[in-house]
């Protein structure tokens, strides 16, 4: 994506725009059939209440069950075979579902309407690794963050929008279920058709050798997304989002009734408040990351969506006994902002959470093995959801309150997000580091995509502080090694950040000259491994605010190992703070130049055969120009 274009860009490429529909349209479906079908059930056909708690309590489950059945079938199908003519075929499975939902709606047939609820739990299931996997092949790495937070809050708002519309359609008097039946096949056929507007996707494993068994494939799923660590502690992290969310908005109808004195439209306030709040968190994202796989809005995100969990236990609007309230009302009562405002910033800090999450999966897992990886995800997913389900029953049934279940859930939510961080330090440093960056410093990047996203390559820049290693790491979107003089690499808290980034501590030759060639042979394995190596030729901080001499290092590493240089700059540095401007005595007090506006900059990669430290240094200063 270049720079400066919005993540909103995309809904006008046909790469993206006709996928975004089919999906919010497939999403609309689902929940406009199940409230259409609720709404049948236990307020229309005059059924016993034991027997409508049956249908209720037994409808999740048969919506869920697939994704136990059929997730790992479903990511060797998306992984084999062209996933575009996939998603039609899956497009045409749910025409044939919604045509024999409109029989039972009409014949008011329960069994088949749970038939349905069966085929389109089966529907879900196959479009899941399809629709996280094609992303990384429609989109460029850059413009990831931002095509997930469309696909969530696309997803969010079409949820929201299909609940409502399908309880609204069944209230017509006399024509609920024509209206209702009428209205999901046109949204099926509609979406069929603007699916055969996604361009062509090809498989991305089409020599995969086919399992046809269920479980033995589900087991080689699971252990196939837990191979790298980072990536299966993403996957539960993701699980953990459904865990909270499906805790949290199965007690929001005995919560807006019990506890805010509300009615249905109460109810549909506090879903609307949440799914507004996800979408905009999600489309946060993208500003807040700077377009790329930011990972460390991943522990922010589960700070907020303690906080405003936790505070839903302690506010409570004062209401008037005994009169249901309507949204309207409801907004009118003292503390009631308090409340729409937790629901908002919760689902707002879900969005920053989960959205990261599923854009790390999709740059760190291969492309070839990512569908099944997601298939995973899925079953993951469904075991949490139904974990949470038996979860707020059992606290229910032990006589808590509403409130006490959010207060619950909440502090729950820390000891997971620690657990998680702990098992996976990249997280918490690349939160430090997000923290700190976005700070002290307001960055302008341009030239970044110089930076190659495969392979090996050796980046130098100019040093003005002790921050510019973490200004790189927040701004460049690969990750990267740095080599750094050990003295800054042993600074306390960037220390953590340093050793989980696997920054390479190196030391003069009359310091140290173990450390110093345990160094050069670090950097020569890092980038034989293909990775991207950082270095700061100058050997020190600038102490004038000019570029010193580039020291014969990067000669040395360039002679080991001929890999491609990328020359970058950092501009407006120097009087920043950290910066050598100004004495000890003003950096220890509140900096001058707080939240500092600098720039990065890159330049044209240069082969190992045209670069050496001389021909480096007058690129760097070239990038830098006059802006020290």
């Amino acid at each position: 994506m270049a720079h400066g274009m919005s993540q909103f860009s995309l809904l006008a490429k046909r790469r993206f725009a006709p996928f975004f529909w089919t999906q919010a349209l497939g999403a609309f479906n689902d929940n406009a059939f199940r409230n259409a079908m609720v709404m049948l059930v236990a307020f229309q056909m005059a059924l016993p209440d034991a027997q409508v708690s049956l249908y209720t309590n037994l409808a999740p489950a048969l919506f869920i069950l697939p994704y136990f059945l059929f997730s790992a079938t479903a990511g060797q199908i998306a992984e084999k075979f062209e996933k575009t003519r996939l998603i039609r075929f899956v497009k045409l499975f749910e025409i044939a579902a919604m045509a024999i939902a409109a029989i039972g709606f009409f014949t008011h047939h329960i069994s088949l309407l749970l038939v349905v609820l069966f085929l389109m739990g089966m529907h879900s299931t196959m479009f899941g690794p399809i629709k996280y996997s094609i992303l990384p092949q429609a989109l460029e790495r850059g413009e990831l963050v931002g095509g997930n937070a469309l696909v969530e809050t696309g997803t969010q708002l079409a949820m929201l929008i299909g609940m409502i519309v399908g309880n609204s359609l069944m209230l017509i008097a006399g024509y609920g279920t024509l209206a209702a039946s009428l209205a999901t096949i046109a949204i099926a056929v509609t979406g069929y058709l603007v699916s055969r507007s996604i361009p062509a996707a090809p498989a991305t494993a089409p020599d995969l050798k086919f399992n046809w068994n269920p479980l033995s494939e589900t087991w080689r799923v699971l252990k196939l997304t837990h191979e790298d660590r980072a990536v299966f502690n993403a996957v539960l992290g993701i699980s953990w989002f459904w865990f909270f969310g499906t805790v949290m908005i199965a007690q929001l109808p005995n919560y807006t009734r019990h506890v805010l004195g509300g009615d249905g439209s109460v109810n549909t306030l506090a879903l609307t408040l949440f799914s507004i709040g996800t979408g905009v968190g999600s489309l946060l994202c993208e500003r807040l990351s700077g377009k790329r796989v930011e990972i460390g809005l991943v522990p922010m995100g589960a700070f907020g969506l303690t906080v405003f969990a936790v505070d839903l236990f302690f506010a409570h609007p004062t209401l008037v006994a005994g009169v249901p309230l309507n949204w309207t009302s409801f907004l009118a009562a003292p503390g009631a902002w308090r409340v729409a405002m937790d629901l908002t910033m919760i689902g707002a800090f879900a969005g920053f959470y989960v959205v990261p999450l599923f854009a790390f999966v999709q740059s760190r897992a291969p492309r070839e093995r990512l569908s099944r990886i997601i298939a995973g995800n899925n079953i993951v997913n469904a075991l949490l959801i139904c974990t949470a389900s038996v979860f707020g029953i059992g606290l229910t049934m032990l006589g808590l309150s509403v409130p006490t279940i959010f207060l619950i859930t909440g502090l729950i939510n820390i000891a997971v997000a620690v657990y998680i961080f702990t098992l996976v330090p990249e997280f918490m440093m690349r939160f430090i580091t997000w923290v700190l960056v976005h700070t002290l410093y307001r960055v302008r990047v341009d030239g970044l995509k110089n930076v190659p996203d495969e392979g090996a390559a050796l980046v130098v820049c100019n040093h003005v502080s002790f921050m510019d290693p973490l200004i790189l790491m927040a701004s460049v979107r690969r990750p990267m090694r740095f080599v750094m003089y050990y003295k800054i690499f042993n600074i306390p808290v960037l220390n953590f950040v340093f050793r989980t980034a696997k920054a390479i501590p190196i030391a003069g030759r009359h310091e140290d000259e173990a450390q110093l060639l345990r160094a050069f042979e670090l950097i020569d394995q890092a980038l034989a491994a293909g990775e991207v190596v950082c270095i700061f030729p100058e050997g020190g901080l600038t102490k004038d605010g000019g570029i010193a001499t580039f020291r014969p290092g990067v000669d040395q590493i360039l002679a080991r190992r001929p890999v491609p240089v990328v020359p970058l700059a950092l501009r407006g540095m120097w009087g920043s703070i950290f910066s050598r401007r100004d004495s000890a005595l003003h950096r220890s007090r509140l900096p001058r130049r707080f939240w500092s506006r600098i720039e990065l900059v890159g330049g044209a990669p240069l082969s190992a055969s045209e670069a050496n430290a001389a021909v480096l240094e007058s690129r760097v200063g070239e990038l830098r120009g006059d802006k020290a």
